[in-house]
């Protein structure tokens, strides 16, 4: 292990920031041991999240880290990795993707350090380095590059020897004689060195890693193909009137490589495009930020993860906010896409919170810190995103069980045709074996199932949906039954003035600013419906102002008011209910809650008006709904809330099944009596009240700003505020278990139709190759469709406003229109 790595200028930076930066990732290996780096890529396990990490990270005893991996390529080299992990003392669990080359380790670091099973990883044969590295990126960077100067002259060196096997395809008997012939079968073997040598390197390397550890890994049977048709190729450059003289497959080699590694770069660039979105969140965090030295004089810049909370930073234009906090000093617009769903950029002043994560698009601020770490909003997101994309989905797990005993009957299948074309030709036998080896390997079958989860998961991710389950995404595709909770979710939070009664003779304008005076010394939700409707309709308080002001719990106001222009002017109001105001409602036919306003005249009580509130529907809702049930979903609302309400809110949305006055029991029974009658589930709700009903649902959806993340027990967390991502969201899913039958049905065809065709020998070796690497890039670049944005439709923020007044009537309804 070299000790003289060269330093990067950026990384020199870095190091002079952090001197923990680790800036010769393998012989630094060792650094990774202190305790204060092991936030920098895990967390605590088995801890609530919203608790932050505490200052001696010793005190957990366990711990969850992520890691990259480098040089594995197949699921099977996934569970030689996961093998060679638990099979280290202290190492409590890991799990390992094929298709993202990320592992999480739990470890008990009593027992073992970081090191110690970083070090066991690199005996397997493979390296692994912290996640959230910035190393990770690079490595990636460099990976590609290499792939594309391997593609580059194994491209060159194929054109160059097809052009001197040419001749010998289209010369006709005794138009080539032998000195000319060996001299192309000796030009063809130099120029094949490059490719062999160079080229090939990956394929032999892993295959030596797989032999020393007595395994089989999907790069032993091309490596085994590979060094085959050069030997004996070779043989017969060298022995022309030997048993191999007979023929020699230069182009072969060159061109099955070549096929081999375009495949390959291809299905690189393609798995970083489409499953790309956990790494774009994660490195939204600056590496460093300008933090205000305790004298308070000026800033100096430091690693961010040695932010601590009541910090104040100043972040620069175009620099993400490091830690959630409050603004102390200037204003600025901040892009929340891909932490809350939000499109527009969100403007944020003096005093208002910042997300971390969140990218600052206008000017510098400075910013107090509120939390850092774990205890962010960011971390929470982060965390689900990475346990999603290290789950093996029940497909992908079935793929992976047979990949392993499928490339033993490969390699038993390659022999046993050797074998049988012996007899007729040595040479013929072992390319007949090779296209065998070359053509049956599993990758296609491998990649068929968690390429697609992932991709989708990646593209819920960057519209606002987190996918804490993988398996959720194969159960929402089979949905048919969709159960809606009411509050929260069909609604926002708060009621809305839906319409008024006045009484004869009082003016709505002046009644209405009347109820807000009285309706802002209370903070029930009926009263800030009023006060938040006579505010946007522009109604000031007109002559009056208040005086004095009791509230009764589960009653009402009781007020008096004086005139502003004679302070003895007085009026005596309430504002409740019909019972606390000591007056009958003046429309008593209006289905709903409803607020009086009442005066004291003479020793009685009169109503002046009778405000018609509402829950305050998405306005989206009654169109999801709509396209649910052109999907073929029956919607039905559970709700704990009042039946009326319940009632009302169906009929408004073209709910046919609706309950109410369900305890959270109530709302089980009845999706389990759903899931009774063979109907699939998915459940809607708020996340933490609704825990048991999205727990027992086939899958289940929370909105996530009304729940910590950590606490969801949802499959899904919608970040968002849109009803329209619950469609998207089960929409996508169908695609994609339709993307995963489409690979798996291809991976099989292909199977199925090219291992007969090499056992017979109908298949040269170069088409092997070609047909192995179509077959992954096809598999690939079909789940790459599921990469687009999901079609939302922007809703009207404006459709529920609640204080637009309509003409005067009887019962006068808030719409849009006039005073």
């Amino acid at each position: 292990m070299s000790q003289n790595h060269p330093v990067q200028p950026a990384q020199a930076e870095q190091a002079a920031v952090d001197p923990g930066f680790p800036v010769q990732p393998q012989a630094s290996i060792h650094l990774l041991d202190d305790p204060h780096e092991w936030s920098s890529f895990g967390r605590p396990a088995a801890r609530n999240s919203q608790a932050p990490v505490p200052e001696d990270p010793t005190e957990a005893p366990v711990w969850d880290s992520f890691v990259v991996l480098e040089g594995m390529h197949c699921a099977a080299c996934a569970l030689t990795i996961e093998e060679a992990l638990r099979a280290v003392p202290g190492v409590e669990g890991a799990e390992v993707s094929a298709a993202t080359r990320r592992a999480r380790v739990v470890w008990r670091h009593a027992q073992v350090l970081p090191s110690q099973w970083m070090e066991a990883v690199a005996r397997a044969g493979y390296r692994a380095l912290p996640a959230r590295d910035a190393f990770a990126r690079e490595l990636r960077q460099a990976e590609t590059r290499r792939a594309l100067w391997r593609w580059l002259v194994a491209g060159f060196c194929m054109m160059q020897v097809m052009m001197y096997a040419w001749p010998a395809y289209t010369a006709k008997p005794g138009d080539l004689d032998l000195e000319f012939e060996t001299l192309m079968r000796w030009a063809s073997w130099v120029i094949s060195l490059p490719v062999v040598l160079f080229c090939c390197g990956p394929f032999f390397k892993s295959a030596l890693k797989d032999i020393a550890q007595r395994r089989v890994s999907m790069d032993l049977p091309v490596a085994i193909g590979m060094l085959i048709t050069f030997v004996i190729s070779t043989l017969g450059t060298f022995d022309p009137a030997g048993p191999f003289g007979h023929e020699v497959f230069f182009d072969s080699l060159t061109m099955f490589v070549f096929f081999l590694l375009t495949g390959r770069w291809l299905e690189l660039r393609l798995r970083d495009r489409t499953a790309g979105a956990l790494e774009a969140v994660m490195n939204r965090l600056p590496d460093s930020v300008l933090r205000l030295k305790p004298g308070g004089d000026e800033f100096e810049r430091v690693a961010t993860r040695r932010l601590r909370t009541g910090d104040v930073v100043r972040v620069l234009t175009g620099e993400a906010f490091p830690a959630d906090g409050r603004i102390l000093r200037g204003s600025t617009h901040a892009d929340e896409a891909l932490l809350t769903g939000e499109s527009t950029p969100v403007l944020r002043v003096e005093g208002d919170s910042v997300t971390a994560g969140s990218y600052n698009l206008d000017s510098v601020v400075e910013v107090r810190v509120d939390s850092v770490g774990e205890s962010t909003r960011f971390a929470q997101i982060v965390g689900l995103m990475e346990s999603a994309s290290l789950q093996k989905p029940r497909l992908a797990q079935l793929a992976d069980r047979v990949a392993r005993p499928f490339l033993v009957v490969v390699l038993l299948a390659a022999l046993g045709a050797a074998i049988w074309w012996w007899p007729t030709d040595p040479g013929r036998a072992l390319m007949v074996a090779v296209a065998v080896l070359i053509v049956t390997c599993p990758c296609a079958l491998s990649l068929a199932t968690p390429v697609a989860m992932l991709t989708a998961a990646g593209t819920l991710a960057r519209s606002g949906v987190l996918v804490r389950n993988l398996q959720g995404l194969e159960a929402l595709a089979s949905v048919d039954t969709l159960v809606f909770d009411k509050t929260g979710t069909l609604t926002r939070d708060g009621l809305v003035l839906r319409a008024l009664t006045p009484a004869a003779g009082q003016d709505t304008d002046e009644v209405l600013a009347l109820a807000a005076l009285l309706a802002r010394q209370s903070m029930h939700p009926a009263s800030r419906a009023l006060a938040r409707a006579a505010e946007v309709a522009e109604l000031a308080a007109g002559a009056w102002q208040l005086d004095s002001a009791q509230e009764l719990a589960g009653s009402g106001l009781d007020v008096w008011v004086q005139g502003r222009a004679n302070a003895g002017q007085r009026r005596h109001l309430r504002l409740g209910s019909a019972a606390h105001c000591g007056v009958a409602e003046l429309a008593p036919e209006q289905t709903g809650q409803s607020v009086m306003l009442a005066e004291e005249i003479q020793g009685r009580w009169t109503p002046l008006v009778q405000f018609h509130l509402s829950e305050d529907v998405r306005p989206e809702a009654a169109q999801v709904i709509a396209d649910l049930k052109q999907h073929g979903v029956d919607v039905q609302l559970l709700s704990g809330d009042r039946a009326a309400a319940v009632r009302t809110v169906a009929a408004k949305l073209g709910i046919e099944q609706a309950r109410g006055d369900c305890r959270p029991q109530d709302k089980l029974a009845a999706m389990q009596a759903a899931q009774a009658a063979g109907h699939r589930v998915a459940m809607v709700g708020d996340g933490l009240n609704d825990g048991p009903v999205l727990a027992g649902a086939h899958v289940s959806f929370a909105f996530g700003r009304a729940v910590p993340l950590a606490q969801s027990r949802a499959d899904f967390v919608v970040l968002g505020d849109s009803l329209e991502l619950v469609l998207q969201s089960l929409l996508l899913a169908r695609r994609t278990l339709s993307v995963v039958r489409q690979n798996l049905g291809w991976a099989a065809a292909y199977n199925a139709i090219s291992i007969p065709l090499a056992l017979m020998g109908w298949m040269p070796a170069w088409l092997a190759g070609l047909g192995m690497a179509l077959s992954s890039l096809l598999v690939v670049a079909n789940a790459a469709r599921l990469a687009r944005a999901l079609p939302l439709q922007a809703a009207d923020s404006n459709a529920s406003d609640p204080a637009h007044l309509a003409p005067r009537g009887t019962v006068m309804p808030l719409t849009q229109g006039g005073h």
